[in-house]
């Protein structure tokens, strides 16, 4: 596929991406705040506790062996007949290990509802296995849309069609169990009308060397992550109690909820896309750096407007129960662009034969994390919740650097989108900070959170259609393809990398 054409493909996609992705945003946010409401910190600490199993274990069955798929120039039947097989059986076997550990992992955390929460992990880890290949298939062929709109459906049946009566009539923290399962189902079902392939078994293949090694990398990559994303839920969980575990996971899980789908939505884009222009660095180059740019100058206001309402949001949202939250829910908002450029970041590294080089990058930084926070959980979740910070922040750090040096770039390429967000974001929080502070003196929330927010959205659309060159050339570029008239199209010519 020449550049022309691909372009155009990947273009399509991911504006389908962030269509679907502000869809994903308003649903997650409707959905998550009701349940929080009617179930309350405990019970959402032992979904919490479930979903941290859930995570690792589909680290092996989820997509592992089908990843591969996503990264071959060509594939015929027999690759997926291959990929499909192996993946049925790495979720078999997760969902035996969750099944016969739950009880253990429920004496771990001092409660026994873990224990039933862990044996409904185990069928929607099966459901995930299942949904890998056409999943990953889906992504090869760049179908955003399909992929999109199948996750906005399964979520919405999930959790708001069932989840949320469920949690009505009573079945506390079950009501998530089966809404997480729920929407596994019906994502499978969805992406494998969406996108058929063969179900034949098939133990022995061609590539099978490279298949697996491609699973063992991804495996110990997301193994990595998980537990630079988790084992501070866990200590949590371990050192505290529940209560605290479903506080610290709201505020985590809402602060990610940008990242989440953003990352969700154009890392895969990404990572098809640049499968296809390995022998292009320049283009790849290019691509990178126009994502960065829309990251820092976009998403930087963004995060620092939410990260000062963070107090009153939580209040509005989810009621004085959960006011502790409010503190570790602005510290990880600050965490967003830095956490979403780390995951845009990684498809260069598998683009650019460097697959290996995310877990050895990372592995230090874990045994710094590790014993910072079981020093820090005694302190509390604010502790704990710095102490995630500066672990996100270092990751992004040390990939992005990573990534410079793949596709021969200066680190001074990224200095005007670095110094066009910190701007942008002090100028929207000075305007955070009037509009607080205009009705500070009448002490509700929904009030200081209105005039807050109207305020900073006011300065940034006067910003983007008054003097739409403060975003840069490369944002402003993209931007142009969404709202006609605020500048140039793209950038044509891919950046300079020094020799």
């Amino acid at each position: 596929m020449t550049t022309g054409p691909l372009r155009s493909l990947a273009e399509k996609a991911f504006k389908w991406s962030a269509l679907t992705t502000v869809a994903r945003f308003g649903l997650q946010l409707v959905a998550q705040v009701a349940l929080a409401r009617l179930l309350g910190p405990d019970n959402y600490g032992v979904y919490g506790i479930g979903m941290v199993v859930l995570t690792f274990a589909t680290f092996l069955s989820g997509n592992s062996f089908s990843y591969i798929l996503m990264l071959q120039d060509e594939i015929d039947d027999e690759d997926v007949r291959f990929a499909f097989t192996w993946q049925v059986i790495a979720g078999l076997a997760c969902a035996g290990a969750m099944l016969l550990s739950a009880g253990a992992i429920a004496q771990f955390f001092n409660d026994a509802r873990v224990e039933g929460m862990v044996h409904w992990m185990a069928a929607a880890c099966v459901l995930l296995a299942l949904s890998g290949p056409a999943t990953c298939l889906l992504q090869r062929d760049l179908n955003f849309r399909a992929i999109g709109l199948i996750q906005l459906v399964s979520y919405a049946l999930g959790y708001l069609a069932l989840g949320v009566p469920m949690a009505l009539a009573g079945w506390g923290a079950q009501a998530l169990a089966a809404a997480c399962v729920a929407q596994a189902a019906v994502a499978l079902v969805g992406s494998y009308w969406v996108r058929p392939h063969p179900l034949r078994p098939l133990l022995r293949h061609r590539m099978a060397s490279e298949t697996l090694d491609t699973g063992r990398t991804v495996f110990l990559t997301n193994v990595v992550n998980w537990l630079l994303t988790n084992v501070d839920r866990l200590l949590i969980g371990r050192m505290l109690n529940t209560q605290a575990v479903g506080l610290y996971s709201v505020a985590y899980n809402f602060a990610s909820i940008p990242n989440v789908l953003l990352v969700g939505a154009l890392q895969p884009t990404f990572l098809a896309t640049g499968a296809r222009l390995q022998g292009q660095p320049r283009q790849l180059a290019q691509v990178w750096l126009t994502m960065l740019a829309c990251i820092v100058v976009f998403v930087t206001p963004a995060s620092v407007i939410m990260a000062l309402l963070a107090g009153d949001l939580v209040q509005v949202l989810y009621g004085p129960a959960w006011s502790d939250a409010g503190w570790v829910m602005a510290v990880l908002f600050l965490c967003v662009p830095a956490f979403a450029c780390w995951g845009l970041s990684t498809p260069v590294l598998w683009n650019t034969g460097r697959k290996h080089q995310e877990v050895l990058l990372q592995l230090p930084l874990l045994l710094l994390a590790v014993p910072a926070w079981y020093l820090l959980a005694p302190h509390g979740i604010r502790a704990v919740a710095t102490a995630s910070a500066v672990a996100i922040l270092l990751r992004a750090a040390v990939i992005v650097a990573a990534c410079l040096r793949a596709l021969d770039l200066r680190a001074s390429a990224l200095l005007p989108f670095a110094l066009r967000g910190v701007a942008l974001g002090a100028l929207c929080a000075t305007a955070v900070l009037a509009g607080r502070h205009a009705v500070l003196p009448l002490h509700h929330p929904l009030l200081t959170l209105l005039c807050g927010a109207a305020a900073s959205v006011a300065v940034l659309l006067v910003l983007v259609f008054a003097r739409p060159q403060v975003l840069g050339p490369e944002a402003r570029g993209v931007l142009a393809r969404i709202i006609p008239g605020v500048g140039p199209r793209w950038p044509a010519t891919a950046p300079e990398a020094h020799p």
